[in-house]
């Protein structure tokens, strides 16, 4: 896979989840603490993924503006 900016911000969202994976663990045994800094980080997911989201639309707006458009078939 190439090294685009969409590439860039989808590790960095895998990336916070690993970093959030033992908090979550803790959190589910009941440390609260730990499931503070889950929520703290999954809102950080969260505008992470709309990133991600936002870059991706754009490249399929790219890419459906560089290709030609299809002529229209005469009505019979």
């Amino acid at each position: 896979m190439s090294d685009t900016p969409v590439t860039t911000l989808f590790d960095g969202l895998k990336g916070l989840l690993t970093k959030v994976e033992g908090d979550y663990v803790k959190a589910q045994e009941g440390n609260q603490a730990a499931g503070t800094r889950v929520r703290s980080v999954m809102q950080e997911v969260r505008k992470a993924a709309k990133t991600v989201r936002d870059e991706m639309l754009a490249l399929r707006e790219k890419a459906r503006a560089e290709k030609p458009a299809k002529a229209s078939k005469p009505k019979a």
